[in-house]
């Protein structure tokens, strides 16, 4: 972790900062919400919309503790901090000019790595106070396979020491041994929950997919059903249906991964060394289903919005948001762009993303009530095109094989049975795939775990140097589009005309 300006004091809660900044709102008095996933849009979203609710309410007892998944650096950096970290909120006026302001956020009690600290988040997780589990693991954070079932092979570790710990029937996890996956970690944590009184809890999904909540309930019951099948698994299941709910969630943030610059930027803001800071876009948006087990933040006082059904705004974000994001990042890596501010002002690439937006994606949404959405898409081109929160295409680009199916399958669908060709899409699928094409040919990881074995094969086995026929190939790779639409032949030909423009082009990758 870079260390930016060590002549500076470190951010801890007896560390005075700048009077340009402000912050922390509250000294939380305990943790009530344990997060899995701990990572810069968390910070930069439901941490603010928790600590804006205890300020607000004067309830301190909403204390978050983080869950960090990849590595103990994050831990490391923000746990000398006494949990503290800033966000760096940086816009345009509308003179185009920069304006930067910065937040010092106090919700956050601890964070902990699972590799070594399991047992501290299980007993976290298991205890009364603890009334919600937030996530924001990514896509591939659920651990499943492409047909969208859980992925056995990857949860194996867990789903044996579900089975042991469940079998020895102790409330005791002091002694639990690490967790692999953040759903091992989940349902281990909810096993751990009704072993030692089973008080009820809500599980709440903030991952960019259709109906989060939905599919992270069919990933825990599968999880349970491996590890606990038949009468072994009962307690737990009627637990799980009585005591337990899983909403679901829209969020929305623009949030960088942090570097070097940034945490300097943060500094400088400040007037502390901060490790753990971040940089973010004025915009931030909150839709949860109201479906609470039971307390929770009063997050509805301080922006959050509180409907019956999130769908509707689900849907809307992940094509229109997502989905641009995804067309931006492939074709600008292609035209060698760093951002995606740099990509959607390039007239060759913006014209495609906006068609992807208004005349592919918009037509398959039903809007939220009250929602102008053909507003909120020319609003995300506005916020797309700020370069100061210097969002990369490289950051957007990864998971490709785990994205696109949610970000423009139903896109790919829906204009398919239309009759019509979603250009925009078969656009972003031409870049996807030259993408793919020219990073294995150029040894450039692909950024897509999930996927990237299998990519690579398809590219060796068909040609690096035959762009058209492995798009053909790649685009019908199993699971990536819905149905039989991979090799439509009304898709594939807009598909590989996009291709010869983009060879032609250039033959270049960021």
């Amino acid at each position: 972790m870079t260390t930016p300006t060590p002549d500076l004091p470190r951010l801890t809660r007896s560390t005075p900062i700048a009077p340009e900044a402000s912050g922390p709102r509250v000294r939380p008095t305990g943790v009530g919400i344990v997060h899995l996933g701990w990572g810069a849009f968390h910070r930069a979203h439901q941490a603010i919309y928790t600590e804006d609710a205890m300020a607000e309410t004067g309830n301190l007892s909403w204390g978050i503790l983080g869950d960090v998944e990849r590595s103990p650096q994050v831990r490391d950096a923000v746990r000398p901090q006494d949990g503290l970290y800033t966000v760096l909120t940086v816009g345009l006026d509308e003179h185009g000019h920069t304006v930067r302001s910065a937040r010092v956020v106090g919700s956050v009690v601890d964070v902990a790595y699972p590799g070594e600290e399991t047992p501290r988040l299980l007993a976290a997780i298991a205890a009364p106070t603890t009334h919600v589990v937030t996530l924001t693991v990514t896509e591939k954070g659920y651990a499943r396979r492409p047909d969208g079932r859980l992925d056995v092979e990857q949860a194996a570790a867990d789903i044996a020491l579900l089975a042991a710990e469940e079998a020895a029937g102790d409330a005791d996890v002091s002694a639990a041994a690490p967790a692999t996956t953040a759903m091992g970690l989940l349902v281990r944590g909810l096993a751990a929950r009704r072993r030692a009184g089973g008080a009820p809890v809500t599980v709440l999904s903030c991952d960019n997919m259709p109906e989060n909540g939905r599919v992270l309930r069919g990933v825990v019951d599968e999880l349970v059903d491996a590890a606990l099948p038949g009468e072994a698994g009962a307690a737990l299941r009627s637990y799980l249906e009585e005591s337990t709910t899983f909403p679901g969630s829209m969020v929305d943030r623009i949030t960088p991964a942090a570097t070097p610059d940034v945490l300097d930027q943060v500094a400088a803001a400040i007037g502390a060394r901060d490790e753990a800071g971040i940089v973010a876009e004025p915009f931030r948006q909150w839709v949860i289903e109201d479906r609470f087990a039971g307390p929770r933040p009063a997050w509805e006082r301080v922006g959050a919005e509180l409907v019956p059904d999130v769908v509707p705004w689900e849907n809307a974000k992940l094509r229109l948001l997502n989905g641009t994001h995804s067309v931006l990042a492939y074709a600008g890596r292609l035209a060698g762009h760093a951002t995606l501010a740099e990509a959607v002002t390039d007239p060759a690439i913006a014209s495609h993303a906006r068609a992807f937006m208004v005349d592919d994606a918009l037509p398959t949404l039903t809007p939220p009530a009250g929602a102008d959405l053909l507003a909120y898409g020319e609003e995300l081109l506005v916020r797309f095109a700020n370069p100061a929160t210097g969002h990369t295409t490289r950051q957007v680009s990864t998971d490709g094989t785990q994205k696109i199916p949610f970000r423009w399958g139903e896109a790919v669908a829906w204009n398919l049975e239309q009759g019509r060709v979603p250009d925009g899409v078969a656009y972003g699928l031409a870049a996807w795939s030259e993408f793919v094409r020219r990073a294995v040919r150029d040894g450039v990881d692909l950024g897509d775990p999930a996927g990237a074995e299998r990519l690579t094969a398809t590219v060796h086995e068909v040609g690096e140097d035959r762009p058209e026929d492995v798009a053909r190939a790649l685009v019908a790779t199993p699971g990536l589009l819905p149905g039989d639409a991979g090799t439509d032949d009304r898709l594939v030909d807009a598909v590989l005309a996009h291709v010869r423009n983009l060879t032609q082009a250039g033959d270049g990758l960021l």
